[in-house]
């Protein structure tokens, strides 16, 4: 909600924020996170009985119950400003085994702390769990899937700051190819697939090389067992000690390693053959992952390409802070930046929408009462091109919200001239001749 600084207030922001000017990166055995912090200080200092520090606490809050869709990869430009406390909360789907590696970069120009808390979304517990956490004004950092779950990353500046951010969000493999040369394109045979007529399931992927090509260690570990056996044929077990995993390599034509070496990433462990019952195949390598207490694990995720980086914006990132207007009848503000999401809420002509975010061909757009949604850049018009001037017969209270008791930003005298820019339930977004934009209560007549 909108906020009119006061010195004693200002300056206990500035003593807030002086406390940390660190950048720092909080995992999750950590017991506080930087954004706890921050909240912590907020009601250490009153600033959580300001209108604006309650709206900080709630959208806190509220980002977690109503985050947005997205589909990974995904980039998009942001915006924040000093007289409105948002947080922009994005609900991801990730694999076992991938990396999520996410970056924020902030505007040329924009000083401010920003507050990066990846959560994990269980069915099974009432409240997201904290994956990991960060603060800073320029940051890129990862963290490796435990399951095929949901993921939400919740972005949020700082009180009293205004500016823009790009946020990525892409996925990497969190561990190295095991066929020299060759990429998740030669793979062959997938994960689950029926075995010996339907009796068994695949419980690993086959990458299929030239006989005698190198099957090289994904990670650095020990070896725990080389030996042969009838199905695998001569295999190569490898430890993964910092993922607590067992990695497993089959059908080799020759093992190069023994039990008990240690071996780093990219070592060659054996040269890829179709022994055991592979024998009716062309040359290539079983892959596997077992995990304790789990059994096999489907490995593909953990050794998939990055992700490509997402496509630029089409949307004219300029309008980022700016009003539009729903230039169709009707239209709908969607959970995610694609035509597919579900509806959060309909929108109608000359609705007024502000923008706080772009990207491809979407706006992130907060409608007048806080509801956040995606809505195709073609939905809408600048709001700068107002729909018709008005003169006002009296004196007339120009508000900050489209709500009755809402802040007063400028009193207007009668016969003042005003460019109508959008509606909202029965409020006018307005610019007066002195360049405030507002809202005006009533119809024009």
């Amino acid at each position: 909600m909108p906020f009119h600084f006061r010195a004693p207030l200002y300056f206990t922001f500035l003593l807030l924020t002086a406390c940390s000017q660190q950048q720092t990166l909080q995992g999750i055995f950590q017991k506080s996170t930087p954004h706890e912090t921050y909240a912590r200080r907020l009601r250490q200092t009153g600033l959580d009985q300001t209108a604006l520090g309650r709206d900080w606490l709630a959208a806190a809050d509220r980002a977690l119950r109503d985050s947005l869709v997205v589909k990974l990869p995904f980039e998009e430009t942001g915006y924040f400003a000093a007289e409105r406390a948002t947080a922009a909360a994005y609900r991801y789907q990730v694999r076992e085994g991938e990396t999520v590696r996410i970056s924020l970069t902030m505007g040329a120009g924009t000083e401010a702390r920003v507050f990066l808390d990846a959560f994990e979304l269980d069915p099974d517990r009432a409240q997201p769990r904290p994956l990991t956490s960060a603060d800073t004004t320029a940051l890129s950092f990862s963290y490796v899937a435990e399951d095929d779950r949901q993921h939400l990353l919740r972005v949020q500046p700082e009180l009293l700051r205004t500016g823009r951010f790009t946020l990525r969000i892409q996925r990497a493999p969190s561990l190295g190819f095991p066929v020299h040369g060759k990429n998740d394109v030669a793979v062959g045979s997938f994960w689950g697939v029926d075995r010996d007529g339907g009796a068994r399931r695949h419980e690993g992927i086959d990458i299929f090389a030239k006989r005698g090509t190198p099957a090289v260690a994904a990670v650095a570990g020990y070896i725990t067992r080389v030996n042969e056996t009838p199905r695998g044929g001569k295999v190569v077990w490898l430890a993964d000690t910092e993922h607590s995993q067992h990695i497993y390599y089959a059908h080799l034509d020759r093992q190069l390693v023994q039990a008990g070496q240690q071996v780093k990433a990219g070592d060659t462990l054996g040269l890829i053959g179709n022994t055991g019952n592979a024998r009716t195949t062309p040359p290539h390598l079983h892959f596997g992952i077992y995990r304790g207490g789990r059994g096999a694990i489907d490995p593909f995720p953990f050794v998939r390409r990055a992700d490509a980086s997402p496509a630029a914006p089409s949307t004219a990132p300029e309008r980022l802070g700016q009003w539009v207007r729903v230039k169709d009848k009707q239209a709908d503000l969607r959970r995610g930046p694609l035509a597919k999401q579900a509806t959060v809420a309909g929108v109608t002509r000359n609705t007024a929408l502000l923008v706080v975010g772009s990207q491809a061909d979407w706006y992130r757009v907060q409608r007048p009462d806080g509801q956040l949604g995606y809505i195709p850049a073609r939905a809408v018009v600048p709001a700068a091109a107002s729909l018709r001037n008005l003169a006002l017969p009296v004196a007339t209270d120009l508000y900050a919200l489209p709500q009755t008791g809402s802040a007063t930003l400028d009193s207007l005298p009668a016969r003042s001239q005003v460019a109508v820019l959008g509606e909202f339930r029965g409020f006018r977004l307005v610019r007066s001749a002195a360049g405030t934009i507002g809202w005006l209560a009533g119809s024009d007549s």
